[in-house]
């Protein structure tokens, strides 16, 4: 499974918000933003049906660890 990288604008104060929350619940921010994009497809697919794909929205898709 390849793993990209996206770029995103955001406002600094949202950030800091995201980072509080992603905190709280024993996170980075990359990984909130993760759960809570899984958690948008997941819902997305509830509504309207799979979208085609191998990879189903409760996988984990962390990257691996550098050796």
């Amino acid at each position: 499974m390849a793993v990209k990288s996206v770029s995103i604008r955001i406002e600094e104060e949202m950030l800091e918000k995201l980072a509080y929350v992603a905190d709280y619940e024993g996170r980075s921010v990359n990984s909130h933003v993760l759960v809570l994009v899984r958690e948008n497809i997941k819902r997305f697919e509830t509504e309207h049906g799979v979208i085609e794909g191998t990879i189903k929205p409760d996988v984990n898709v962390k990257p691996p660890r550098k050796s």
